[in-house]
């Protein structure tokens, strides 16, 4: 008999190496997970036997590729057990649900009112009790919760310090109030790096090792990736790079609750950050000043990131319209002059795969990561 969710145990480093494997090249033989680690045949087979004893995992007859029995190919049972992602943003809550591919199967976009933690967190259980109906995803089936918002750590990545629109959301440990609710671990992350996890899972995580995730949100943060990983530093704040910024820059870093700011003086009225992702318009009076205005210090903060760290890509992500990211990337300026004409080799520029799609997609990914895979 398969075990339900809440009765796996916790699973060997072996058994998560290979499901690693698993998710990244199915359907793929059982005899390459043998090739590609240091395990025998035996214990491949004993392992494989055991995921699929527990539901995880399902086998296929494979196609005769010489002589013998063919290899069975192995794949992931997606809806064995699925992750809960919960963003909060200034002005919206989005809510996510992935299965075992770490790929999103159900999301939502709710008009929640944040500013008051406790019924706002009662909206959202309501909110995810009918997207999983809707969805046919048993609650019991869900293994944990990852949970975001903008900000940065104060406290063992315990405590966020938000933006000014969620300030009820500051300088406390709220995950216990979640847990209530749901009655599932919670995982808090900052958005910008919610958002980076899935890029690491997306394409662009398949293509670039090492990257920068620039995070436009009402603020502005990022992420730094090394060699597949987050990079989350010791408080969990790495990629803060508005701290680059002193004094008067402050108010001119790349952040789009200053943009909204600056529409506003110019006659453009926008209700807040989702408003001015969905109904951009490039002819706004005012857009091009503000960019003016900030591509100094954007450019500033892309050449200083390309030299600490030396990334394959700089990704520009978050909350930003996609044209307005691609008018920024277009302006992006380098130093051309160099000891002998020679440049060292720069970053691409690329726009987030996941731009249009929540940070509750990739922090959905964060409890699945953590009992399954590397």
């Amino acid at each position: 008999m398969k075990k339900g969710v809440s009765d796996l145990n916790i699973i060997s480093e072996n058994q998560r190496d290979l499901l690693t494997l698993i998710r990244q090249n199915q359907p793929i033989r059982r005899s390459s997970l043998t090739e590609r680690t240091n395990l025998t045949q035996q214990s491949v087979y004993r392992i494989v036997s055991s995921l699929e004893d527990l539901g995880l995992i399902t086998s296929a007859p494979g196609e005769a590729s010489g002589p013998g029995k063919p290899s069975p190919l192995i794949s992931l049972v997606d809806r064995a057990c699925f992750g809960l992602g919960i963003l909060v943003n200034t002005d919206s809550v989005v809510i996510s649900v992935v299965g075992l591919n770490c790929e999103p199967l159900a999301s939502s976009h709710c008009d929640i009112d944040v500013s008051k933690r406790g019924p706002a967190l009662d909206a959202i259980k309501r909110a995810v009790t009918a997207l999983l109906a809707e969805n046919d995803i048993p609650e019991s089936a869900l293994c944990g919760i990852g949970f975001t918002l903008p900000g940065f750590f104060v406290e063992s990545q315990a405590q966020m310090n938000a933006p000014e629109l969620l300030s009820d959301w500051s300088l406390v440990d709220f995950r216990p109030e979640i847990q209530e609710r749901f009655g599932l671990p919670v995982t808090l992350e900052n958005s910008a790096k919610a958002r980076a996890i899935g890029e690491i899972l997306g394409p662009i995580g398949k293509r670039y090792r090492d990257f920068i995730y620039l995070g436009f949100d009402y603020g502005f943060g990022g992420s730094v990736v090394i060699d597949g990983r987050l990079h989350a530093g010791r408080a969990g704040n790495a990629g803060e790079f508005s701290a680059i910024w002193v004094g008067d820059e402050i108010g001119e870093r790349p952040a789009l609750g200053l943009l909204l700011k600056h529409l506003k003086t110019y006659g453009v009225h926008l209700s807040g950050i989702e408003q001015l992702r969905r109904d951009f318009d490039p002819t706004w009076p005012g857009l091009e000043s503000w960019i003016d205005q900030t591509m100094p210090h954007l450019n500033r903060l892309i050449f200083g990131v390309t030299g600490i760290i030396d990334p394959e890509a700089i990704v520009f992500g978050g909350q930003i319209a996609p044209e307005l990211a691609q008018m920024l990337m277009d302006r992006v300026e380098f130093p051309k002059e160099f000891r002998y004409g020679r440049p060292p080799p720069l970053p691409d520029l690329v726009l987030g795969s996941t731009i249009d799609t929540p940070a509750a997609n990739g922090v959905a990914q964060l409890p699945l990561k953590q009992l399954y895979f590397r």
